[in-house]
């Protein structure tokens, strides 16, 4: 073959190369790239030098812890020690949410995007995401997250009360939040996307503290992550951290996005969702009595409309029920029943007429075994 054709093959080869390499780097270090824009995320008890963390120029967007699960009760009620506890923690959310709104006020005069985060708790879905849209008082550019720290339904809130969440959510402002989870529970999310049809389309705030994610990610109806949460306490310490920010402590988490600052704030703040029709999003309202309307105070409930399902989720569903779909189609297997040579439907029926079913007599009854002979055919024969 002539040397230019050659050498033409060898580019091309070398450019699939660099393309496939340049695809996969968001995957492996992206952070070291310093197109890369990153992301801080902070809560109450992090102490942020705002002036030293804004000499950092990848510093796109500040994310702030917002409301945990359902706020502390107003009025305190009990003994003394009761009393004391229930007004500290009224202080303390009462002051967690003056220093959220200082921040915003600070990170937005510094040019930086904000978001806020719910950590998610057990019970009340709708309550807690009024709670948190009260929290936080988005405004229309500023991202919200919903923190699943597990799958546990005691420690954590359950995937099905964090679906209800979003369609509050969704109901009061019109846009849907990002969901931040580690990789255990984003992969249980991927794995149940027929069940999970709202968690699994949300854009994913993907926490994973290793320098490469391409074997692990939870591929399903994610392709890829809108952050990636890469350092923390988890791996960041005195002598040795993927990404130190200026102005933070060592335990401050820092995320990477797949795009530049610019595209950063085309794309922010993250409201829609990823590849799904438009009636994945319908809901009704549940009726109520006409005693409970009069007496007011009533809490409208919606109930979701039930959609087709997708020829993917048909086949997630046969792929993980197959085994019980196919063992119900099996003769149940007897341990009690002897292992023969040759023992069929004849032998088995003959064994199981046989009461006392020693080795002797069951060896008399399979020679005796009729091939024909059926429960049908001997009350037939009875009665003639």
């Amino acid at each position: 073959m002539p040397a230019r054709p050659l050498r033409r093959l060898a580019l091309l080869a070398a450019a699939i190369v660099l393309g496939t390499a340049a695809k996969a780097s968001d995957f492996s270090e992206p952070w070291k790239n310093a197109d890369r824009a990153l992301v801080v995320d902070a809560y109450e008890y992090n102490p942020i030098d705002w002036a030293q963390l804004a000499t950092d120029k990848r510093i796109a967007a500040f994310i702030n812890k917002a409301s945990d699960g359902m706020p502390p009760p107003y009025f305190c009620f009990g003994d003394d020690t009761a009393v004391k506890l229930c007004k500290a923690l009224w202080k303390r959310h009462a002051v967690t949410r003056e220093l959220f709104q200082t921040r915003k006020v600070v990170a937005k005069a510094l040019g930086l995007k904000w978001g806020a985060y719910h950590l998610a708790r057990p019970g009340n879905p709708v309550e807690q995401a009024n709670n948190f849209l009260d929290f936080a008082d988005p405004a229309p550019d500023d991202l919200l997250a919903l923190d699943i720290e597990g799958i546990d339904p005691s420690q954590w809130m359950s995937l099905d009360d964090a679906e209800e969440f979003v369609r509050q959510v969704h109901r009061r402002i019109g846009r849907f939040p990002v969901l931040y989870t580690n990789g255990k529970t984003a992969q249980y999310i991927a794995d149940n996307r027929y069940k999970y049809r709202l968690l699994s389309r949300l854009p994913l705030w993907y926490a994973r503290y290793k320098p490469d994610i391409d074997v692990h990610f939870p591929l399903g109806n994610w392709q890829g992550y809108a952050l990636w949460q890469f350092s923390a306490q988890a791996n960041c310490g005195r002598f040795r951290c993927p990404y130190r920010v200026a102005g933070t402590p060592d335990n401050i988490d820092v995320n990477v996005v797949p795009t530049d600052a610019a595209t950063l704030r085309q794309q922010w703040p993250y409201g829609g969702l990823i590849d799904v029709p438009a009636d994945y999003l319908a809901s009704v309202p549940v009726p109520v009595s006409r005693q409970a309307a009069l007496a007011g105070k009533v809490t409208i409930i919606y109930a979701d409309v039930a959609t087709p399902p997708t020829f993917e989720e048909m086949v997630a569903v046969l792929g993980s029920r197959w085994s019980k779909f196919r063992d119900g189609f099996r003769m149940p297997v007897v341990r009690t029943v002897p292992r023969r040579p040759s023992f069929g439907i004849v032998q088995y029926v003959a064994w199981k007429r046989t009461e006392q079913r020693s080795p002797e007599q069951l060896d008399a009854a399979f020679a005796a075994a009729d091939p024909l002979s059926t429960a049908s055919t001997t009350l037939d024969r009875g009665q003639r």
